[in-house]
C-alpha cells in the first residue's frame, strides 16, 4: 500500500487519529475517500528487524484467518518505515470501555466481560495451537511445531491474565515486572473473598457489585490466577483457559466451539 496516500488518509498520522497505542507502536484511524475506514499500525523503528524478517512475519499473519483475529488487508515499506494495515472495527478498544472520559454512562456489563475474555482467548488459543504454525502474539514470533514450550507463549498467558485481572477490578493494573508478586497477592485475595464481603466489593468493578454475579466472578478469578503463576511452566495453557471460560460462557449462550483451529 501506498505510504503516501496512508499517511494522507491518517491526517499525517495525527493524534488526533490514534486509536489505541501498544508495543509494536501506535494505531490509527485511516479514512478512506470512499468513507470507509482502515486501522493503521504504525511500527515502532527497529534496526535490528530486516525487511527479509518483516516480510516473513507478514506472510505468517496473512494467512490467519479467524472470527476473532482482525485480518491483515496490506502493509507497507518506506525506508525506516514500517506499516501494517487491518480492517477498522468500530466498537472502540477495551480500554475506553472499561475507563470512559466523555461518557460516564458507558457501562460493560458482567455477561460482555465474560464474553470478550472469551473471544480474546479463542483467538489466541487459535494462534498458539494452530496446527500448521504457532505464532505468540506479544511479538509476532512464529514458532515451528515440535519445539520447546515457549517462554514467549507462556508471557502472552501472563499479559492475558493482567487484562482478565483489569476486565474485573475495572481499574488499570499497576506491574512491575514481578510475576510473582501480583500472583502472591492474586491468591491471598481469592483466599479471603469468599469470606470477606469488604474485600470483595472494594477490589471488583463496582458496576458488578450486587448484580447476582459473585460465583461467577469468583471463578473467573481462579482461572486468572493461573494465568499469572510466578513461572511459566505453571501457567495454564490458552487452550485450557479457553475451554474453563466456555463452561462460564454457556449461562450466557456464548458457544465454545471446538472447531476453532481450523
Amino acid at each position: 500500500m501506498s505510504f503516501t496516500e496512508l499517511s494522507k488518509e491518517t491526517g499525517s498520522f495525527s493524534l488526533d487519529n490514534v486509536i489505541g497505542f501498544g508495543k509494536m507502536g501506535a494505531m490509527y484511524k485511516a479514512t478512506l475517500s470512499n468513507g470507509w475506514f482502515l486501522a493503521v499500525n504504525k511500527l515502532h523503528h527497529d534496526s535490528e528487524q530486516s525487511e527479509k524478517q518483516f516480510i516473513s512475519e507478514l506472510l505468517a499473519l496473512s494467512r490467519l484467518r479467524h472470527v476473532n483475529l482482525i485480518p491483515l488487508l496490506g502493509f507497507c515499506i518506506q525506508n525506516n518505515e514500517k506499516l501494517l494495515v487491518y480492517k477498522y472495527t468500530s466498537n472502540g478498544n477495551l480500554y475506553n470501555w472499561l475507563h470512559p472520559v466523555a461518557d460516564a454512562n458507558k457501562i460493560l456489563e458482567w455477561p460482555l466481560r465474560v464474553k470478550i475474555a472469551i473471544g480474546v482467548a479463542r483467538g489466541s488459543a487459535c494462534l498458539h495451537h494452530n496446527t500448521k504454525f504457532r505464532i505468540v502474539h506479544r511479538n509476532l514470533i512464529k514458532l515451528k511445531l515440535g519445539l520447546w514450550e515457549s517462554d514467549f507463549v507462556k508471557k502472552d498467558m501472563y499479559e492475558y491474565g493482567v487484562v482478565l485481572v483489569e476486565l474485573i477490578t475495572g481499574k488499570e493494573p499497576i506491574t512491575t515486572g514481578c510475576s510473582n508478586s501480583l500472583h502472591k497477592n492474586l491468591v491471598e485475595w481469592i483466599d479471603h473473598v469468599s469470606t470477606s464481603s469488604f474485600i470483595f466489593n472494594d477490589a471488583i468493578d463496582r458496576h458488578l457489585i450486587g448484580q447476582g454475579f459473585d460465583e461467577e466472578i469468583i471463578q473467573f478469578l481462579k482461572i486468572l490466577c493461573d494465568c499469572v503463576q510466578p513461572y511459566p511452566f505453571q501457567r495454564s495453557t490458552m487452550l485450557e483457559v479457553y475451554r474453563r471460560l466456555g463452561a462460564l460462557g454457556q449461562n450466557y449462550d456464548i458457544p465454545c466451539d471446538s472447531g476453532f483451529l481450523i
